[in-house]
């Protein structure tokens, strides 16, 4: 019997790859289509802490290294991690190794460099820094410009990000490099899209009445992330537009929840919490507004998943969020901080419903044109392709 022949690239074994972040809730959020899909050409290896926040969805194909990294400064814990890292990279060899979130990026980039890792890239999703004052924003920025020294390749997901970090001589213009029009995974069109069934579902759970107008916040709970400047903005509007509902759909990290329950006092019954979820799409469905009025941000992914079920965003006037929302044509932008801005914005669209039909139509139009997950995908594999051949 004659087996069958096998070609020489048959033999040749597959090239190892590592994603390396802090935590689950980035993976979930913003790797798995990336990992799926590259594990399909490569050996890939996640190394994350495990314990840090939700658990980790499946990822069938793709081995997973406990790595406790954590993401709030600890000398003896981030010493630990990096030699954890040394001894990872030392042992497996990787033909590449790719890090996200500014901890993980400068323990990875350095702990590559040590092992002599051929390729090793880190994408920048924003600057902790961005909003810092004094010697702690010199003293982060210049673990940023570590990272980028000893990285062999910098991506960033959104343009405007990638002019900061030049402007402020984070990264050469030359090594500063966006995927397509930005953002890290795009949007699962197939996923997030208005269901008007879902809608009604979700607001029945939540005791939301059908005619009213919800504004949702999806992400973590955080100072940075404005939620205390929208909790306000939604009181000073609660009493003039009674059917206005806050949705706040994420885990309370800064414990704010307290705080907004004081601001909202008077208006309790249209304000609804919840935690991390699993289906965000569920709550996006619901929705007829969405609000980030983050003080920083890389690119605000959220947006072009709430632009494809056809819901407008009122965000901040910042970088990364300027490239996610093209200002009175698929959503609104205000000042940063400004809570009385960001309330006369959110009025627009509450009194509104004409303008949100359309700039929520023109939102659609263009996550559908410039941000479909699969795009998305495809182009970090070709440039995993390009680096590696």
């Amino acid at each position: 019997m004659v087996g069958k022949a096998v070609s020489k690239a048959d033999l040749t074994p597959m090239k190892r790859v590592c994603f390396v972040t802090t935590s689950p809730l980035i993976v979930n959020f913003f790797l798995v289509p990336h990992l799926l899909h590259l594990s399909q050409r490569y050996e890939v290896t996640l190394a994350v802490n495990v314990e840090e926040g939700a658990p980790l969805l499946p990822l069938p194909g793709v081995e997973v290294v406990s790595l406790p990294i954590r993401r709030r400064s600890s000398p003896l814990a981030d010493f630990q991690a990096l030699a954890r890292l040394i001894s990872l990279f030392s042992s497996r060899r990787f033909h590449l190794v790719h890090s996200f979130s500014p901890k993980a990026g400068l323990l990875t980039m350095v702990a590559g460099r040590i092992c002599g890792v051929p390729r090793r890239i880190h994408t920048f999703t924003g600057q902790v820094w961005a909003t810092m004052r004094g010697p702690r924003r010199f003293l982060v920025k210049a673990a940023d410009r570590c990272t980028a020294k000893c990285a062999t390749h910098i991506l960033t997901d959104s343009r405007s990000q990638c002019e900061f970090l030049v402007a402020q001589r984070v990264v050469a213009r030359e090594r500063c490099r966006v995927l397509g029009e930005g953002s890290v995974t795009g949007v699962d069109t197939h996923r997030f899209q208005g269901n008007p069934d879902t809608r009604a579902a979700v607001r029945a759970e939540l005791n939301i009445p059908k005619e009213a107008v919800v504004v949702l916040f999806l992400g973590r709970l955080k100072r940075d992330k404005g939620v205390l400047e929208l909790s306000r903005a939604f009181a000073s509007l609660a009493s003039k537009q009674d059917l206005a509902h806050l949705l706040l759909v994420g885990p309370d990290e800064d414990a704010l929840m307290p705080r907004i329950t004081e601001q909202c006092s008077q208006h309790r019954d249209h304000v609804h919490a919840l935690g991390y979820t699993f289906a965000p799409e569920r709550y996006v469905a619901a929705s007829d507004i969405l609000a980030l009025p983050s003080h920083r941000e890389g690119f605000g992914s959220v947006i072009i998943e709430a632009a494809a079920a056809g819901v407008p965003a009122v965000a901040s006037r910042i970088y990364g969020i300027t490239d996610a929302v093209a200002d009175g044509e698929t959503g609104l932008l205000h000042k940063p901080g400004d809570w009385k801005d960001l309330a006369k914005q959110l009025n627009r669209l509450l009194a509104d419903s004409d303008l949100r039909k359309q700039l929520g139509s023109r939102a659609q139009e263009r996550a559908l044109r410039e941000f479909r997950q699969e795009h998305l995908v495809q182009l970090l594999a070709e440039f995993y392709n390009e680096i590696l051949a």
